[in-house]
């Protein structure tokens, strides 16, 4: 069997999450590649040791520059912050590498048409990851859509909430930095309903948005605890500085099919941990989809007898649902962790038949152009053309 050798930069929470699809997608998948875990890179030599040693790499490095530069690495996996993105993708394609990037591509438009075009250049196969795309209970939302069961779609209103910034005593930590994270909870949280609308509707033609900093400052951490979550610090200073990116972002959007659509992101709704929830409105019908119960899709269809409609919840585990049938026997629930084993599965089969995986970078771009112009109607107060 023909091998892949993998070098993965970063080990916190994204690195341990591709870390496990590797170490599970052979299990759960027939595949004509392996994939090879070969090396794991993170700046804190102790911490990435650490990572090696628990996630099951074989090797480690504290440069990633050397690794995107070994012969002996065939997949470059970027999971480090935006800010670092680029260059490592534009490098790693310079040497002949596959990409494959977290999300959002990067911190900018600018930045992001530049690593499509490099990859294009380069001719390497790129990836994001886009990981929600790959649960079965979306997959099949896009099935139902694809075959008409929700007739023509008319609204889609999106939120992704959480809570975990709240106290206003919680560390400055990188994503609450624009140099570092590019924004808040808009490319963090509305990266993924921009790639899910897309995906699931089509292109955004207009946005209008707004957005708050709830809290302003926040206390510079003296000192931080290396732990995989990338969440939990010790020791603040006393020292405050400045939190410049949003909390909070509220968009409108005319999509270009006629449908319009409703996204809210946010880290101060209190309850919420990890809170993505949609639903989408057609002529037909209507889904539901709640990350929180990532395995239900909730179905209602205008053509059931008057007597009997209502909203179904299917539970996405039957064989006939997509990536279901790699899993466990229909009922037997899969998790968050799945979703990265379905998306690492995909980009191994693609290589395999020599095409690029899906989503990639281009896919990646188009969410930034939709991230973006929902900046600028902020900035000037206005509906905004997406490029």
């Amino acid at each position: 069997m023909k091998e892949i050798k993998i070098g993965l930069i970063g080990y916190k929470f994204m690195g341990k999450a591709h870390s496990f699809a590797y170490k599970n997608v052979s299990l759960f998948f027939d595949l004509p590649i392996k994939p090879v875990m070969k090396v794991i890179c993170g700046r804190t030599e102790k911490a990435v040791i650490q990572a090696k040693e628990k996630f099951g790499w074989l090797e480690y490095e504290t440069d990633w520059r050397k690794v995107v530069e070994r012969e002996d690495i065939d997949m470059i996996d970027i999971a480090t912050p935006p800010n670092t993105h680029k260059e490592i993708a534009i490098e790693a394609a310079k040497n002949g590498k596959i990409v494959f990037c977290e999300k959002p591509l990067t911190t900018n438009l600018k930045d992001a048409y530049e690593m499509l075009e490099i990859v294009e250049k380069y001719k390497v196969k790129h990836a994001i990851c886009f990981n929600y795309r790959k649960l079965p209970a979306i997959g099949l939302a896009k099935k139902l859509i694809d075959e008409g069961k929700i007739g023509k779609i008319y609204h889609m209103r999106a939120v992704y909430l959480q809570d975990w910034i709240v106290d206003p005593d919680f560390p400055l930590v990188w994503r609450l930095q624009k140099s570092i994270a590019g924004s808040g909870a808009h490319g963090d949280l509305n990266a993924h309903l921009i790639d899910m609308a897309r995906y699931l509707i089509g292109e955004f033609d207009e946005v209008i948005g707004m957005s708050e900093t709830f809290i302003k400052e926040r206390p510079v951490l003296k000192e931080k605890e290396e732990l995989e979550t990338g969440l939990v610090y010790t020791e603040k200073g006393e020292e405050k500085g400045i939190v410049d990116v949003d909390d909070a972002t509220i968009f409108l959007v005319k999509f270009k099919n006629g449908a319009i659509g409703s996204f809210e992101a946010t880290r101060f709704a209190l309850g919420r941990k990890n809170y993505q929830f949609f639903e989408i409105n057609g002529s037909k019908g209507s889904i539901i989809f709640n990350l929180e119960r990532l395995n239900e899709l909730k179905f209602y269809s205008l053509e059931d007898p008057a007597y009997s409609q209502g909203f179904r919840t299917i539970i996405a585990t039957d064989a006939s649902h997509p990536y279901a049938g790699n899993w466990w026997p229909a009922g037997h629930i899969i998790g968050y962790g799945e979703s990265f084993v379905n998306m690492v599965a995909d980009i191994l089969n693609s290589i395999a038949k020599d095409e690029n995986p899906v989503p990639n970078f281009y896919d990646g771009v188009k969410c930034q152009e939709v991230l973006e112009s929902v900046e600028i109607s902020i900035k000037e107060k206005r509906w905004v053309k997406v490029k």
